[in-house]
């Protein structure tokens, strides 16, 4: 038997559901029951009724799958996988911040920890921020966390003044607009899409800036033969798998997220076959995380 067929068959043995981020490796997406972005899992995992959900991504994405499914078992495979930028934005530093300006709203990204999330009054993804931003009263002070670039973008199609918590992707940031340049030059009949978290440099030379699932939709709808796509590797995978016919080219050679890299099969296996490691959160944690996180789904559903 081999490893594929071995999850495959522990899964089916713990009633497990398997959910992979768009960034994961190829062979960990394949063997997933579900793929997508972060907060698309999660709700997919709640919505299943999974008693045990195996989250393949960062930590910020499994801590919310336990914060939408407190009663449900949530494995991590491989607990080093971490996201910087959620680490930019210490419980600490934001608190910090919330006593000093109690009036102000926090919209926190959705990548920040549970911890951080405790803070916050309201959540927003990359493909719902716009909205988010738009349904807050206009007279509130507010501040954008941790991902200073999406909140500029945010700022720049909202006309809204933000406050930005000084945060970022590592692996967004590193695409420079030359770099978009220079594919544009290459493939001039490509379209171009990015990621939000890109420097609005970047997003204005685009043709769009979506989330992974906005760039997964648009693909699909497109008819150009050629898409330079600025986000990490990972989701091309899945776009040539959805989309044969067509061409995918990085703006970069390896625009690599290494966390997101670090889940392996044989992670997920060991992970299955001991039932760890788990997300374990304090009740009151998850209790306050999740306000901020029902608060953007009752905007947006």
């Amino acid at each position: 038997m081999n490893m594929p067929e071995e999850i495959g068959k522990l899964k089916q043995e713990r009633g497990a559901v398997i959910l992979a981020h768009n960034y994961t490796l190829p062979e960990v997406q394949d063997v997933a029951d579900f793929v997508g972005d972060s907060l698309e899992l999660s709700v997919r995992a709640k919505e299943s009724g999974a008693g045990v959900i195996v989250f393949c991504g960062v930590l910020f994405m499994a801590e919310t799958a336990k914060i939408l499914s407190p009663d449900s078992v949530v494995l991590h495979p491989n607990p080093f996988a971490g996201c910087p930028m959620a680490d930019m934005a210490k419980f600490e530093a934001v608190r910090e911040y919330k006593e000093a300006h109690p009036d102000s709203l926090l919209v926190a990204y959705v990548n920040t920890s549970a911890a951080t999330k405790t803070l916050a009054d309201i959540c927003c993804t990359s493909g719902n921020a716009e909205r988010i931003i738009r349904s807050l009263p206009p007279e509130k002070r507010i501040l954008f966390l941790p991902d200073a670039n999406l909140g500029k973008n945010i700022m720049d199609q909202t006309g809204r003044p933000m406050e930005l918590w000084p945060g970022y992707c590592p692996t967004h940031d590193r695409i420079l607009p030359e770099a978009i340049q220079r594919q544009r030059r290459e493939h001039p009949e490509a379209e171009v899409l990015v990621h939000p978290e890109c420097r609005p440099a970047v997003t204005e030379l685009a043709d769009q800036a979506l989330s992974t699932g906005g760039m997964l939709r648009q693909v699909r709808a497109s008819t150009a033969p050629e898409f330079i796509i600025g986000t990490e590797i990972g989701i091309i995978h899945r776009m040539k798998r959805e989309n044969p016919g067509k061409t995918f080219i990085p703006p970069i050679p390896h625009p690599v997220c290494p966390n997101m890299k670090k889940i392996s099969l044989e992670d997920v296996l060991s992970s299955l076959q001991d039932f760890s490691p788990q997300i374990a959160l304090p009740p009151a944690v998850m209790d306050l995380a999740r306000q901020p996180l029902e608060r953007m789904l009752a905007v947006t559903s």
